[in-house]
């Protein structure tokens, strides 16, 4: 309905992770269609090969695996969420949502832990003047932040990653202990898929989707979908006339 697209995309499995950086400034520089064709969800084929091997090799050792994945949001305005609280914080918000998936460890929106070693002026993303059919327009050559600056969208593409521990059921038991002897024992053993980081993938996709949705309804609000979209034309309308955003073609 606002034409935001959401897409998702493993970057690790086990370790073996895809050679090339997209341009995070340009979702269309990651080939979509490989991702979705990819058994590993993955657009790198040398990459993905190298995942199935490391697949093959955890699943003759008794072993499991977990890895990356990451999330894009695209041709979303700037403004959605909020600054106040906790609760309108955008990044926190999908940070919660993504890490309640179960297995999943850690989430760091844009380049995320990566810029903790570095200095401000290599972190956060300049705001340049660019002609734009014909008129002055603002853009950003770099989009480090991810797309979420003071809890709120910036109007780049939001880009969030996320860990996936190794599954814990395991054909290989490890150590544990009987809680009715506190004996060793061994954990039960059960069959065990080696990876889920490719279906983890498409339920984070699911899990921006549903929180970029709930922002976008909390800041237009409407009972109906002419009253959102009334409220979201003219929130546009005016950041267009401004050269601060211009809405997908």
């Amino acid at each position: 309905m606002l034409g935001v697209t959401v897409r998702g995309r493993v970057v690790a499995i086990g370790g073996v992770g895809v050679s090339t950086a997209p341009d995070h400034t340009r979702p269309d520089s990651v080939d979509w269609a490989a991702v979705e064709s990819s058994l590993c969800g993955c657009d790198d084929a040398s990459a993905e090969e190298r995942m199935r091997v490391a697949v093959d090799e955890a699943r003759a050792a008794g072993e499991s695996l977990g890895g990356i994945f990451e999330v894009w949001a695209w041709d979303l305005c700037p403004g959605v969420g909020g600054y106040a609280s906790s609760q309108d914080r955008l990044d926190g918000r999908l940070m919660g949502a993504l890490g309640s998936i179960p297995a999943i460890k850690g989430v760091e929106v844009g380049d995320g832990f990566s810029t903790a070693g570095s200095v401000g002026s290599l972190v956060h993303d300049p705001i340049v003047p660019m002609m734009d059919a014909g008129r002055t327009t603002v853009s950003r050559p770099t989009n480090r932040a991810g797309g979420l600056e003071g809890g709120m969208t910036n109007g780049m593409p939001v880009i969030v990653r996320v860990a996936m521990k190794p599954i814990p059921t395991l054909v290989k038991p490890l150590p544990s202990v009987d809680l009715a002897t506190l004996q060793a024992v061994s954990a039960h053993r059960e069959r065990s898929d080696v990876e889920a980081v490719a279906a983890a993938r498409v339920v984070g996709e699911a899990m921006v989707a549903w929180e970029l949705a709930r922002a976008v309804l909390e800041k237009f609000g409407g009972d109906s979908r002419e009253q959102l979209m009334t409220s979201y034309d003219g929130y546009v309308d005016g950041l267009e006339r401004r050269g601060l955003w211009r809405r997908p073609s």
